[in-house]
């Protein structure tokens, strides 16, 4: 198998099981994990297929991905109880996901197409789409609103993949570089606590204020 596939296997097995985490946040039943594991390991790439106008999309012509969503459902379920800090175990999962995953994504798109600027917009859906899927089903703050950086850790990985390419490095460094990249930002984000400025000038008001 090539690098991308075991990036794209990686990814989907990180992120299924930042779904079983969520699950067992929710203190669902086995089918529950099964579910989330599927939702969360395959939504990125789903919505990577969808726009790139492949389907079937992956999961569909190669079912080994669904059978990784469910063995780390199972692992999940039976194991969950014995990490101290689960949504802890999710947020830093999630991280490693995102950094294997957006230079996958990267690299369908620049594969698909040939356009730095699509290849980015692919590598940063794919990283992030399914963490975003997660949190919602799961009624969790979503990782969008966490204040440390994160999508900008999946367009930094994109980024840098796609630009060592078309250094003409090769594909394994070019991805090795880009998952490090990632990783780095999102890393040093939870680590350290990195953010942006945020807009403070004037709140929203609630909804029923303005109607």
């Amino acid at each position: 198998m090539s690098l991308l596939v075991y990036l794209d296997y990686a990814g989907v097995a990180l992120f299924a099981a930042t779904g079983a985490l969520a699950a067992s946040r929710k203190q669902l039943d086995l089918i529950g994990f099964l579910f989330f594991a599927m939702v969360t390991g395959t939504g990125g790439g789903t919505v990577r297929d969808i726009v790139l106008g492949r389907v079937p999309v992956f999961w569909v012509l190669n079912p080994n991905y669904i059978v990784i969503c469910c063995a780390m459902g199972i692992v999940v379920f039976f194991t969950a109880h014995l990490v101290e800090s689960r949504y802890r175990l999710l947020i830093w999962l999630d991280a490693v996901g995102l950094s294997a995953y957006c230079v996958m994504g990267a690299a369908k798109g620049l594969a698909a197409t040939g356009s730095l600027t699509i290849a980015l917009v692919t590598g940063t859906l794919t990283a992030t789409f399914g963490g975003i899927l997660r949190d919602l089903l799961a009624n969790e703050p979503s990782v969008l609103l966490r204040p440390e950086i994160y999508i900008t850790a999946a367009l930094v990985g994109a980024g840098v993949f796609t630009g060592a390419t078309e250094l003409g490095l090769s594909l394994y460094i070019a991805s090795a570089i880009g998952v490090v990249a990632a990783f780095a930002v999102r890393g040093g984000a939870l680590w350290f606590g990195w953010t942006f400025p945020v807009y403070r000038h004037k709140p929203g008001r609630h909804p029923d204020d303005v109607m």
